[in-house]
This record gives structure tokens, C-alpha cells and sequence, in this order.
């Protein structure tokens, strides 16, 4: 999930003002039967992206005239809380382009068209080949309400230069915490950190955490989603982690959210992120770096964001699908990373001739590619408490980081209020 080019967050639906007139004549209407006048694409690419995204549908609209797609920018920041103003006017887009985070928040909506029966109809669109992160992500309830348009996930970036002054080895597929801890404990001193960690009690805290948990083999809630299921021996393992690398070692540097963990990479002061590929464009040239797996307890479970494309109108629906179709296949797809450096959203992306070129361009990717096969086995649950669950557990996360709670008061205050959450309490 990226914002605007890569950072996690959830985005809180509570108290947004919806005001009926709201960016009207920027949809085609939302409502039954008809033909709608045109298909409108919201979005918030830039730079790259922007290039990119703007070429295809240019591609698009000259090979099908009747299908005409009108790109709108739209900060995706900003998306969710237009997209439900949009719906009080009446003025819904055809498309828009939307965080994961969001899809809780609009699966439930009259004017959000539920995709299910056109992805199992349509063979050719090869629902199973896109990885399963992205289609976790954009599945509520067992339906489908999005296209995946972006996965990513978190790996392991570390400073080679700083690893060689250290006379540290370089991280390995098979690294386990210890080896982890140690590495960072070697890497810090005279101002410098072996890791860094958000720390703001957001989202970019709490996914950071989820892989930690999901490492040591334990899990958000319960099968159902009816309690929390973190306050056990492997939450406690990590937020334990957690802890001894904090306020024991003080090997990390806690980022106040203002994303100064980068400029410190780039100067030499970090040894290693826990970051996505959308900081790799970001480290400067003249840093030496090298992309691992997470570190491993049980697994080396790692976490991806997946953004969906969301279609709104109902009359656009069926001119919206091919356009869609079209655009995450295989072939345009590749093209479109290629330009931009996002992964793949397929695994037979992998197989496509031009794939080679992709890796040579963005080496750095492989690692995350590798991942969304291998070790994104689990996702955040598409629940609408899951905002408020976020909440709780960043606060717990940031608690124990700044060493105010232990690890297991933390944990079992959090799954208390929690559970509270999602008895609807």
C-alpha cells in the first residue's frame, strides 16, 4: 500500500462530512440500467506512475473509441473520503484507485459493484495468477470487490559498507532474530543504529509488528474475527523483540513518523530498514545496499499492502471490466512496471520474456518478488473494526518501544480493548 509512493496507513472513515454537490460532473452518475456516457478513472499516480498510467489509457481510448476512459487525478490520500462524497451527489466515478485499507469501508456500499461473478466468468482474466497477497486484499467476505493494482511487501535493506566497517556478515535467506539482534547491537554506536523502526503508533508501526507476530507463528484474531488472538507466547516473543532491541540494546533508532529513517540511511547512520520496494528509488547512488528476507523465527513471514482498483457505477460496469482486464494482464502490466518499478502483480509476469529486463533495471526487486511467492502467507483482515484495531495495538507497539509498558501488559490490555472492538462495544 503506498502513500503517496509507498507508505502503509489505515485510513479512519469516522466523522467524514458527506456533502451532497461534492465534485460533481466528475462521474458519469451512479445508478441502474442505461448506458453510461463515459468511463471516469480516478487516481493519484505521479511522476513515473503519472507518465506511465497517462500512456496507457492514451493506448486504450485509440483502440476502442465506444470504451473511452477519463483519467482524473485524485490524491489518493484524499480518495475514500471522496469517493463517499461522491455517492451523496450522485456523481460516483466509474473507477478509482484505492488503499487497501479502504475496502472495509466501501465493500458494504449500495454504489460499490461486487466484481464476483465477472472474475469467476471470465477465464481469460486468470483470477488465480495474480499473487495471492493481492487477491486477499481484494476479497471481503468471501467477494470480490477489486482488481489488484499494486502489492508490495517488507523486506530487509541494509547498508553493505556498514555491515563490512562492523565486520558483519551479510544477512542470509536463513537469518533468524538472534542473528538479527546481534547484527544490529554490532552495527550501533558513535551515533549510529542498527535499525529503524516508525514508531508513531500508526499503521506504519502496527505492520511492522504483524510480520514480527506472524514470524513467531502467531496470529492477529481469531479464525472468525470475533477475538483477539495476539495476547499469546508469540505475541509476547515479539513484542519481547521488540523490547530487548529498544530499551535493552538501544540498537533502534524510533522514527517519529516524519520518515527521517531514510535521510539517516543515506548518510550512513542506519544499518538496516524494514522497508518496501517504494524506498529503493529514494537511497542515494553512492549507497551500497543489499535486499534480504526478513529475519525468521518459526517463519519468515513477511507482510504485504495490497491498493485494488474499485469500480462505483453501475452503468459504467460494463465498460469499466475490459478496460481493467486489459490493464493488469500480463503483457501491459510488465510494461507499466517497467516504467515505474512496482513488482508484478502476477506470478506469469515472471515468465514474460521482457521480465529479465525488469530485474536488470530494478535488481533490488527480486527479493520482494521472491516474497509474494514464499513468504506473504497471511494478510490483515478485511474487517471495518480493523481501523480502530490498529489503533489499539499501534499505541501497545509504541508503549513497549519507548519502554513505558512490558511486553505482556501491553499485549493483554490491547486484545482486552480489543475484543471490546469487536463485540461492537
Amino acid at each position: 500500500m503506498r502513500q503517496p509512493s509507498g507508505r502503509p496507513i489505515t485510513t479512519l472513515v469516522t466523522g467524514i462530512a458527506l456533502m451532497a454537490g461534492v465534485l460533481t460532473g466528475c462521474g458519469s452518475g451512479s445508478g441502474g440500467g442505461g448506458k453510461a456516457d463515459k468511463v471516469t478513472f480516478w487516481h493519484g499516480y505521479t511522476d513515473a506512475q503519472a507518465t506511465a498510467i497517462t500512456k496507457l489509457v492514451g493506448e486504450w481510448n485509440a483502440a476502442h473509441p465506444d470504451q473511452k476512459v477519463e483519467p482524473v487525478f485524485s490524491n489518493n490520500d484524499n480518495t475514500l473520503q471522496k469517493t463517499l462524497a461522491s455517492f451523496v451527489s450522485g456523481k460516483a466515478p466509474s473507477i478509482a484507485y484505492q488503499y487497501s485499507s479502504s475496502i472495509p469501508a466501501l465493500s458494504g456500499r449500495n454504489q460499490t459493484q461486487d466484481l464476483t461473478s465477472l472474475v469467476k466468468s471470465s477465464p481469460d482474466f486468470a483470477w488465480d495468477d495474480f499473487f495471492p497477497a493481492a487477491r486477499q486484499g481484494a476479497t471481503v467476505s468471501g467477494k470480490i470487490y477489486g482488481v489488484p493494482a499494486l502489492v508490495d511487501n517488507l523486506s530487509l535493506v541494509y547498508n553493505k559498507k556498514l555491515f563490512d566497517a562492523a565486520g558483519v556478515k551479510y544477512p542470509t535467506p536463513d537469518w533468524t532474530w538472534d542473528d538479527f539482534r546481534n547484527a544490529s547491537k554490532k552495527l550501533t554506536g558513535k551515533n549510529k543504529y542498527g535499525w529503524a523502526y516508525v514508531n508513531d503508533g500508526t499503521e506504519d508501526t502496527v505492520w511492522r509488528f504483524l510480520a514480527l507476530l506472524w514470524q513467531a507463528g502467531g496470529d492477529l484474531l481469531d479464525a472468525g474475527d470475533k477475538k483477539a488472538a495476539f495476547a499469546t507466547p508469540a505475541g509476547e516473543q515479539a513484542m519481547q523483540l521488540l523490547a530487548d532491541m529498544a530499551v535493552t540494546d538501544k540498537s533502534v533508532y524510533l522514527d517519529a513518523g516524519d520518515q527521517q529513517y531514510l535521510n539517516l540511511f543515506n548518510s550512513g547512520r542506519i544499518g538496516m530498514l524494514w522497508t518496501g520496494p517504494w524506498d529503493l528509488g529514494s537511497i542515494n547512488k553512492d549507497v551500497s545496499y543489499g535486499v534480504q528476507y526478513l529475519p525468521g523465527k518459526v517463519t519468515h513471514a513477511t507482510i504485504a499492502g495490497p491498493d485494488n482498483y474499485m469500480v462505483f457505477d453501475k452503468r459504467a460496469k460494463d465498460a469499466a471490466w475490459p478496460f481493467l482486464k486489459w490493464l493488469t494482464s500480463p503483457e501491459i502490466h510488465l510494461r507499466y512496471a517497467m516504467q515505474t518499478g512496482d513488482l508484478p502483480l502476477r506470478a506469469s509476469e515472471q515468465k514474460l520474456p521482457a521480465y529479465k529486463e525488469f530485474l536488470a533495471k530494478y535488481p533490488g526487486n527480486k527479493v520482494f518478488v521472491e516474497n509474494l511467492a514464499k513468504n506473504v502467507t497471511k494478510s490483515r483482515p478485511n474487517i471495518s473494526q480493523y481501523p480502530r484495531i490498529s489503533q489499539v495495538l499501534g499505541t501497545a507497539v509504541q508503549a513497549v518501544m519507548l519502554g513505558k509498558k512490558q511486553p505482556r501488559d501491553a499485549l493483554k490490555d490491547a486484545a482486552t480493548e480489543v475484543d471490546q472492538i469487536l463485540a461492537g462495544s
